[in-house]
């Protein structure tokens, strides 16, 4: 395989990843929503928190 194809192959890899592990920002309304539909019981005690903060206290 040349160097050129492995960067491009390389390149397409990351830009998948990226484009797939990219979660909403806390505080959003896409991530509000997100944290509802999630089980509260596995919410963690910082989600808990931003959660209230930024969906509740708004």
């Amino acid at each position: 395989m040349s160097l050129s194809k492995l960067v491009a192959a390389s390149s397409a890899l990351l830009l998948t990843l990226s484009l797939t592990a990219c979660a909403p920002e806390v505080g959003s309304d896409a991530w509000c929503k997100q944290m509802k539909e999630k089980e509260s019981g596995d919410w963690t005690a910082n989600e808990a928190a931003d959660y209230a903060k930024h969906c509740v206290f708004k």
